[in-house]
């Protein structure tokens, strides 16, 4: 059974899935180009960490950061290695999306890049809804990355 929680970073199980992510993205992204908050930028008071675990071991890790203006951002959404296709990974963004709708944010963005590595996150982001769209917050756009947005509701929806 899958149990997600809210995690304070302090479990190794979930620092070492993390640094995984970033040494990944930072390897399969351009110089410059990989946006992947490491463990102090995932403390930060504007972002919220959560963990799936099955079994006592770590399936999968993911963040929501909030912007000013009712907008989300889907931050180091990662699946261990060990438990990919199960469904873990939209299991925590199915809660990062409630999370964020019971917050009462308008939009959740995230930032992704292009190619065959994030080619299977995009695919679990655009069935949840998920459709193509400009930058937010700071990014700029790029040859490299991309923007994915999903309304949540609201006046503005």
């Amino acid at each position: 059974m899958l149990r997600i929680v809210r995690d304070d970073l302090s479990c190794a199980a979930t620092r070492e899935l993390l640094a995984l992510h970033l040494a990944d993205m930072r390897a399969v992204s351009p110089p410059g180009q990989a946006f992947a908050l490491d463990l102090d930028g995932l403390a930060a008071p504007d972002v919220d960490v959560w963990s799936a675990w099955e079994g006592g071991a770590i399936a999968a890790v993911g963040a929501l950061r909030t912007h000013p203006g009712e907008l989300g951002e889907v931050k180091s959404m990662r699946t261990h290695p060990g438990r990919l296709r199960r469904g873990v990974g939209a299991a925590l963004l199915d809660h990062i999306i409630s999370e964020a709708t019971a917050r009462g944010l308008r939009r959740l963005s995230l930032e992704t890049g292009s190619g065959p590595a994030f080619d299977a996150a995009v695919a679990l982001y655009r069935r949840r809804g998920f459709r193509d769209g400009g930058p937010f917050a700071d990014y700029a756009a790029s040859g490299f990355n991309r923007f994915l947005h999903l309304d949540l509701g609201g006046a503005d929806a």
